[in-house]
């Protein structure tokens, strides 16, 4: 049988599996590399206050969506896909199935209870700063919101990399 992408080769022979684990790993790379991207750049707008944020940092919380960041939910999506097309070799009761399932939903939870909704607030703090005369510094819920984007950020990338050393992993 040949060998698939990450050393799935017991799972699989049939292209569409490969398909399907691209699309699985791409989501994961894509999604969290968002969700960690919005980490790093409030602590850049933190440290760099309304004085000087850059076009960077002004193009980065510009209004709206942060659509890159919510195809973290191609994940599971692709994940479960991949479980009914590994004829029967990979299973949901796996538990390193269950652990990603479970470090999933968390940074799932994490992005839509308090990431997304505090770069939404730093988005219109920003444009209402920049309607005036910006301050010299950050106003104080702001720096909040920045100091918790950084966290979470942290907290996203340590998901991540467990994550992916279990999915590589696999132990049982």
């Amino acid at each position: 049988m040949p060998s698939t992408l990450f050393g799935v080769g017991s799972a699989s022979s049939k292209p569409g599996f490969d398909l399907l684990l691209i699309g699985h790993v791409a989501c994961t790379l894509f999604g969290f590399g968002a969700l960690v991207t919005s980490g790093i750049q409030a602590i850049r707008l933190l440290r760099r206050g309304l004085a000087g944020p850059g076009d960077t940092l002004r193009r980065y919380f510009a209004p709206g969506v942060n659509w890159v960041g919510r195809v973290l939910y191609g994940v599971p999506v692709f994940g479960f896909a991949l479980l009914g097309d590994s004829n029967g070799h990979l299973r949901i009761g796996y538990p390193w199935v269950v652990a990603g399932l479970v470090l999933w939903s968390l940074a799932a939870l994490a992005a839509e209870g308090f990431l997304w909704p505090a770069e939404r607030r730093i988005q219109l703090a920003l444009v209402d700063a920049m309607a005036v005369v910006p301050p010299r510094s950050l106003p104080q819920s702001v720096r909040r919101d920045c100091r918790m984007i950084g966290l979470l950020g942290a907290v996203l990338a340590v998901i991540f990399l467990t994550a992916t050393v279990l999915m590589v992993g696999r132990p049982h």
